[in-house]
Parts: structure tokens; sequence; C-alpha cells
């Protein structure tokens, strides 16, 4: 196992129950449109890579036959459960994996689905490999995440806060990344939307438990950051806000 993966394990056991709580997690525009999406193909077989506590496996339930919440965290896994239990779920199943080797057969899944996990990826095109395997033919892959923008100064501030507030933070992948990404593997590959994420600062860092001495310089970073970029990430004292995309890719 690497070393970020252990990071990943280590970070997001101490913290699970906090996103099954989260609000940003729970809810979102990017959400209801991949349950929209995911509703369309009328009780297909649905795998969330990345799944955290569940948020979209759970939402996409009544609309599916089976839906696989897969996780490297085992504690994110048992969120999914208790979130399952919650809502009377009874079609959502879990399995424990990374991300760039799933253990599926090819083609045994409708839809691929991925929301806020990738940027934990170190090796997207392998995972990309991955989710366009187990994908039939005529299938969806779903990527919602953060999204690195293409200028180079707003991605190395965005990159930055990052890792500043989660060590195990990898990289959040541009469009023309993600595109590459998909392409590479047969995908044809769309931007469903893109969309500025608000986000409450103290909540941002609650959530996943940033040490205080790294919350402080992320407060340095952001007080002092250049007008630009105050700007690109609407800074205030309190909030800031970061960009997402929800991708498709069809086989």
């Amino acid at each position: 196992m690497t070393d970020v993966n252990q990071a990943i394990q280590q970070t997001f056991g101490n913290v699970a129950e906090n996103y099954r709580h989260s609000v940003v997690h729970a809810n979102g525009a990017d959400l209801q449109h991949m349950i929209g999406l995911i509703q369309a193909v009328e009780g297909g077989r649905v795998l969330d890579v990345g799944c955290g506590a569940g948020h979209v496996a759970i939402n996409a339930a009544p609309f599916t036959s089976e839906v696989v919440a897969f996780d490297l965290t085992e504690n994110m896994l048992e969120q999914v459960k208790i979130l399952a239990a919650e809502r009377g779920v009874t079609n959502v199943t879990t399995r424990a994996g990374s991300a760039d080797s799933l253990p599926f057969p090819d083609a045994s899944f409708d839809i691929v689905a991925t929301r806020y996990s990738a940027h934990h990826w170190q090796n997207p095109t392998q995972a990309a490999h991955e989710m366009a395997r187990v994908l039939k033919p005529g299938g969806l892959c779903l990527i919602s995440d953060i999204i690195a923008l293409e200028n180079p100064v707003h991605d190395t501030f965005l990159q930055t806060i990052e890792f500043l507030r989660d060590g195990s933070h990898v990289r959040d992948y541009r469009i023309s990344e993600w595109t590459a990404f998909l392409s590479a593997v047969g995908l044809s590959v769309t931007v469903e939307f893109e969309w500025l994420l608000p986000l409450n600062f103290d909540s941002w860092v609650k959530r996943i438990a940033t040490p205080p001495a790294k919350v402080e310089m992320l407060r340095l970073l952001m007080g002092e950051a250049t007008v630009e970029i105050r700007q690109m990430f609407a800074i205030t004292p309190d909030s800031f806000s970061i960009p997402g995309a929800l991708l498709i890719g069809r086989k």
C-alpha cells in the first residue's frame, strides 16, 4: 500500500462520521445532476468509486437494481451502512479497495460514478482505464470533483490550500486533463456543467480535522492573497469558493 493510501485511510478513518453529516457532501446541484443521469438508465447497476459516506450511492439506490459503494477506507464504508439503514435502503452493498484496481469483471456496470474523490488518486490514467473496463458498452462514467483552473497562478493557489488542509490530497485535475484521461481509454467526453462551490472556512477545516498550525497557515495564505486570487476564489474572512465540474464519459 502506498504512503498516500495510508494517509487517506488514517485521515478519513478518523473523521468518517463527519462526512455522513456534511451538508456539502449530502447536497449540491452536481449530485442532483448525477442522480438524474442514473435515474434515466432505469434500473441499471451502479458502482460508486471513492464513495465516502455514500451520498451518491444512497441517493441513487431507489433508481437502480444495485449500487456497489466502493472506498479505500473501511470506516467510510461503515458510514455507508449506517446511512443506508437510516434511509431504509436495502440494495447498496459495500466493497473496499483502490480506484486503480477495481475488483470487478469487465463490463459489469451500467454506470460508474465518483464524486469528490478523484483528487486523491495518484494514478488517474489507471483509474480511468479501470472505470472504462468495468463499464458495459453504452455505459456512463460520471466524474464530479473540484477542478483545477488552466491558469497556472490559480492552479498553484488551489493545490496549495487543498494540500495544507488535507495531507492526503494529490491533485485537483483540470478539465483538459480529465478529457485526456477519459479519451485515452475510449470514452467520449462531455462537460455536463461547471460551478463554484461555496465553502465556509471553519466547517471546511473542522470536517477533516486540519491541525491548528495549518489552519493558521491557511488563514494567512488567504488573507495575504492578491486581489486577482481573492476575486477568483471569492475569498472573505469566513468563506471562499472553489471550482467544480461534472464530466460524462460515454463508452
